[in-house]
């Protein structure tokens, strides 16, 4: 006799007053001591079918068998039993109490089944021995990392020693690291007898199982015996390339270069409207590399501290940039409006060897007010009256 049962399972949810179909027709058999994966995109059903097989839900047509015996017709309180000591349950976001210790969340499940106190210590601290916790037992859960949160979890869901380890998601919120350190416990689980159905989405992670069932649309699209599961200790995140645990790139699969700030380009890290060489070591290199100096252009209404530099600048373009001719501003030598150079005309000025408005130059007359202190004025034409 199988360990559980599935014969011609429907599932449907009521949404807004229709039949909505989730699981359509599922038959399957798992013996005891299979490590089983069933995996599927989101919106497959796999999580519906996971919480059918843990007895969390109902079917709504066809028959559950777990250990021989028919789901459909047990109470809660029986149901509630079968969670407790036939199943174990390990969840994508661990499910921990945060303020109580690791020891202490692990004896959560004896408490529900009426272990009595004396007793329960020695089956907790076994099995966080078991997950490699024993230096952690004190601590809250609050003060572990996610895969040290994900093993207290382990070791809650087989210390009542389960038929069925069910594990929804077990590195969905894992690290690739801590993932490999889970997936290399439920190995070591299954090999020493347990059964475990594992629910994933990721190719790789159902590659550690020894069958791999494969759901979409809520019906069953394949089933089949993998020959060659992942070994202990390795996930392989391509089809070319393995990560193990010890290795210390397990954290970042993703290749040097794209991890690299050289390989991106210097433009795209630059703020829209300013110039990438402005703010780039080249500015400060008396040399552009793989570019030409770019020509020198007139700067709009620009002073020499706003003149922005071009991508090809250097010093001596910024110099060139500088003293270059702008708008409203004339060179030294060149006529400017309203001002004028030392040598050249100016707008109501005259040199000082040229002709002066209402002024003789020293040499050729004498000013009218001297002329007649001093009695040499000339008459003016026709004589006195």
């Amino acid at each position: 006799m199988p360990l559980l049962q599935l014969n011609a399972i429907f599932k449907n949810y009521i949404q807004g007053g229709n039949d909505v179909p989730v699981l359509k027709n599922i038959n399957l058999t798992i013996e005891e001591g299979e490590y089983v994966a069933i995996m599927g995109p989101s919106g497959s059903g796999k999580s519906t079918l996971m919480n059918i097989i843990g007895c969390l839900d109902k079917p709504t047509d066809g028959k559950y068998f777990l250990a021989d015996q028919d789901i459909g017709s047990l109470s809660d309180r029986k149901l509630s039993d079968i969670r407790n000591k036939e199943i174990g349950f390990v969840f994508q976001n661990f499910n921990l109490m945060p303020r109580q210790s690791a020891l202490q969340n692990v004896e959560l499940p004896l408490q529900y089944a009426h272990i009595p106190r004396r007793s329960r210590r020695p089956l907790c601290e076994e099995a966080l021995i078991k997950v490699g916790l024993e230096d952690r037992m004190q601590f809250k859960a609050i003060q572990l990392s996610g895969g040290q949160k994900q093993r207290v979890a382990i070791a809650r869901a087989i210390v009542n020693k389960p038929r069925i380890l069910l594990a929804d998601e077990p590195t969905g919120a894992l690290d690739s690291k801590s993932g490999i350190q889970v997936m290399e416990l439920f190995k070591q689980l299954h090999n020493e007898g347990s059964t475990i159905i594992m629910i994933t989405h990721a190719q790789e992670i159902a590659e550690h199982a020894n069958r791999i069932i494969k759901i979409f649309d809520g019906e069953i699209t394949s089933d089949r015996i993998n020959d060659n599961p992942t070994p202990a200790g390795v996930v392989y995140v391509s089809a070319s390339q393995a990560v193990s645990a010890g290795d210390s790139s397990a954290n970042s699969p993703q290749s040097p270069m794209t991890q690299s700030p050289v390989a991106q380009s210097p433009v795209s890290q630059s703020p829209v409207g300013q110039s990438p060489v402005a703010q780039g070591p080249v500015v400060q290199s008396p040399v552009a590399q793989n570019s030409e100096p770019a020509p020198q252009r007139p700067v709009v209404s620009q002073t020499a501290s706003d003149i922005e530099l071009s991508d090809a600048g250097n010093e001596e373009e910024v110099k060139q940039s500088i003293q270059g001719p702008a708008v409203n501003q004339q060179p030294v030598k060149g006529p400017v409006v309203n001002q004028q150079p030392v040598k050249g005309p100016v707008v109501n000025q005259q040199p000082v060897k040229g002709p002066v408005v209402n002024q003789q130059p020293a040499k050729d007359a004498v000013v009218l007010d001297k002329q007649a202190a001093k009695g040499t004025v000339a008459p003016t034409e026709g004589g006195a009256e």
